[in-house]
């Protein structure tokens, strides 16, 4: 262990043109730098350049004589190098996390993957440079570094300054996010900090002596007077309830949600202080006020998502059996009929097949939209599946209303549809089930409307029919499917197809998505969206899971020995799959089995289904996190409004959805939100991935906007392993500088 020598002023600059760059400051704190290299000559390298700065320095060559360094002093920031002869820079990074010491870390290392950068970031380092370095970027990040601790060191001056004093309380108590109030004994505010001013828009001084009732919006006054102005203590007080509050700058807007603000609100009875309690004088109330506006917000769009069809914006059908039920109660009352209409829109595969699957995903919507001109505001329709759609029908008069409904339906479909000049001209397959006829129970009514469809599927299609007993024998699609998707798991006929994700600045396959393809024996090949939502209604989706699992690992490791190395895969996961207690243990021998390497695994799951169990989430995905494996968060941006998870699970990669990509263009206002999220994750210092691209102007923006790997047609198809292995070798040939050379492998 050795001192580095302190600047002296009489000997020349070792790099005179670097002097403009070194910062001289005095002031209170002692500055002093640690640097850690294996290589004498790399620390005395560093020494040299950080001399005209002044500050004390000392060099240690190994973790065991940095722990020890740090053990007898206290470094301002260490710069610290991550191949070290007894152990990683990450070692040392741990032990100053551990034992909490305040020394800022700045890692130099030859060692630049993505992998070892984002550990060095959760461990603690500030930044990252990469051998050999600029001698300019290494002063101006070592400045930058000692600048935040030399302002960290001024703030907890002033912080110890102020402790203990008036001006600390009361900066505390003005500056704190809630608002924070006293009442007199007649319920006048006899203070209020200044948080009421951006929350309500009223001065302090304004409502000093004003009635509590005055700020309490008209519709809570009643229920506030049992709180607000609180008498009882401890845990007789009110805590975390909920009001809404008059913005006075909204009070002749005409709209409850944008005139009211909606709080929480915990207040207790204060007291003269008397050795007797029966002695003790009323004096007033203490409260305080939490704004939960953003928090109602999320929950009612959480709500939303949870009752909603993504794409269409129609009731599911969790919603849609809500309502269903609501209505025949009221019609067992009313003695009532209602119907329910099954609808399938024929042949739609064809569309998604040979137009694409954002083209099915535009004529969907634009479907949705003409269904709605037929209905009454009290009807409901959702959406069910892929191309399926349930319709409530109440309070009709009696059974043949229904029919009119389902020949409107028809008559719509005849109409051609323009898609990139191609008229379309759709058909419907409609099965009608009415109560009290048919069935009283909800189930049976959407199970024999689901029969009748069934029958006009199996007899010419673009046609409507009610229920019959005689159709009892009939088989729904969605049982026989999930009939077959038993035995195609025993038969073999499942097969893994796969995407490339391609690196935008080296023109190279980076990652592999890995998409489950079903080779059904009379229908053919069948993608996803056309078995998946079925399995996730039942078990099914865990054993799907577990099959994608183990064959994405034996592929992972038949490309390794082919000498395509590097690659990651990464597999969709639902959120029962992590409910499973064994879910980490399977993905763990698994990975172990096939003698895969840890990190060339990824776990993709949706933002809805991490909502649906944050804390489970949070213990699974965090405990493979530390594994090595990576996370990755799938359609970003189309579920939960609050972003508090990204800083809560272990998240290395965004995805970001597809329904974003499609709306990119020059002019299009969808381009300033997928900006937004890849500046988002570029703070986060987290990959981000553009699914769906299928356009070179799409690509373009994509590349401007700093988006590094992207998926989709343009590039590539999903293929299977055959196809993959080919495209790989060619790939691997050389850098592709062409995107049609790319392409056309």
């Amino acid at each position: 262990m050795n001192q580095c020598p302190v600047h002296n002023s009489t000997q020349a600059p070792l790099f005179p043109e670097l002097q403009d760059s070194v910062t001289h400051t005095g002031g209170e704190l002692s500055i002093s730098l640690l640097v850690i290299d294996d290589e004498p000559r790399a620390r005395q390298s560093l020494c040299d350049l950080l001399r005209p700065m002044g500050h004390r320095m000392t060099q240690a060559g190994s973790v065991a004589e940095a722990i020890k360094w740090l053990q007898l002093d206290n470094f301002t920031l260490a710069l610290v190098d991550l191949n070290l002869p007894d152990g990683s820079g990450q070692d040392i990074m741990r032990y100053i996390q551990d034992h909490e010491i305040l020394t800022r870390l700045i890692v130099i290392s030859g060692e630049t993957t993505f992998d070892q950068a984002t550990e060095a970031l959760r461990n603690g380092a500030c930044d990252f440079l990469r051998k050999p370095y600029h001698p300019r970027s290494l002063l101006e990040t070592v400045n930058k570094e000692l600048d935040r601790a030399r302002t960290h060191h001024r703030y907890q001056r002033i912080q110890d300054e102020l402790k203990g004093s008036e001006t600390l309380h009361r900066f505390i108590v003005n500056n704190s996010p809630d608002m924070i109030y006293m009442l007199d004994d007649q319920g006048r505010f006899s203070f209020i900090n200044q948080r009421v001013r951006s929350l309500l828009g009223y001065s302090e001084k304004n409502l000093i002596g004003q009635h509590y009732s005055s700020v309490v919006f008209s519709d809570d006054v009643e229920k506030a007077q049992f709180v607000f102005n609180e008498r009882r203590t401890g845990d007789r007080a009110s805590k975390g309830i909920e009001l809404r509050l008059q913005n006075r700058h909204n009070k002749e807007i005409r709209f409850v949600e944008a005139r009211a603000i909606s709080v929480e609100l915990t207040a207790m009875g204060v007291y003269t202080a008397h050795n007797s309690a029966q002695d003790a004088e009323f004096i007033g109330t203490y409260g305080v006020i939490r704004d939960i506006t953003e928090r109602k917000r999320s929950e009612a769009l959480m709500h939303y998502h949870q009752y909603h069809d993504h794409l269409t914006g129609l009731p599911n059908r969790a919603l849609f059996h809500d309502r269903l039920k609501m209505a025949l109660a009221q019609a067992r009352r009313s003695k009532g009929q209602l119907a329910v209409l099954y609808l399938d829109i024929d042949r739609f595969r064809m569309i998604n097949d040979n137009l694409g699957h954002l083209a099915g995903d535009n004529i969907l919507q634009r479907i949705t939209q003409r269904l709605k001109t037929n209905l009454r505001e009290e009807d409901t329709l959702a959406r069910v599946g892929g191309d399926e759609f349930l319709l409530l029908l109440p309070n009709i008069v009696k059974a043949e209303d229904a029919a009119l409904i389902a020949q409107k339906i028809i008559a719509s479909g005849s109409v051609p549809m323009l898609y990139q000049e191609q008229e379309l001209r759709l058909t419907f397959s409609i099965g009608i089930a009415t109560y009290p006829d048919h069935a009283s129970s909800k189930d049976d009514l959407i199970r024999y409307a689901d029969l009748a469809k069934c029958h006009i599927k199996q007899n010419g299609r673009n046609s409507y029919d009610y229920y019959q007993t005689r159709f009892k024998h009939l088989q729904p699609p969605a049982l026989e499917l999930e009939n077959s998707l038993h035995r195609a798991l025993k038969n073999n006929e499942l097969e893994l197809y796969y995407q490339p994700q391609i690196d935008l600045i080296e023109q190279r396959v980076v990652g592999l998505e890995a998409l489950i393809r079903w080779n059904h024996p009379e229908k053919g090949l069948l993608s996803p969206g056309e078995f998946i939502p079925l399995a996730e209604q039942s078990s099914l989706i865990c054993d799907l899971g577990e099959w994608v699992l183990e064959r994405a690992c034996e592929d992972g490791r038949n490309l390794e020995e082919c000498g395509l190395t590097g690659l990651k895969i990464a597999i969709n996961t639902s959120m029962q799959q992590l409910d499973r207690l064994c879910f980490q243990q399977q993905v763990l021998e698994a990975i172990a089995r096939h003698g895969l390497s840890l990190n060339r695994l990824e776990i993709e799951i949706t933002e809805n289904s991490i909502m649906q169990d944050m804390q489970r989430a949070v213990d699974v995905l965090t405990a493979l996190a530390k594994k090595g494996i990576s996370i990755a968060i799938d359609d970003f941006g189309t579920g939960y409004s609050s972003l508090s998870y990204l800083q809560t699970l272990p998240i290395s990669t965004l995805k970001i959805d597809r329904s974003f990509i499609s709306n990119l263009s020059e002019f299009h206002s969808g381009t300033p939100i997928v900006t937004a999220i890849l500046n988002m994750a570029d703070a986060l210092k987290l990959n981000c991935v553009a699914e769906g691209v299928e356009t070179s102007e799409q690509k373009n923006i994509l590349r401007q906007a700093g988006c590094r790997i992207i998926q989709g047609y343009h590039y590539c198809k999903p293929q299977s392993m055959v196809q993959l292995m080919r495209y790989l070798k060619q790939a691997k040939s050389g850098i592709l500088n062409h995107e049609d050379q790319l392409r056309s492998l």
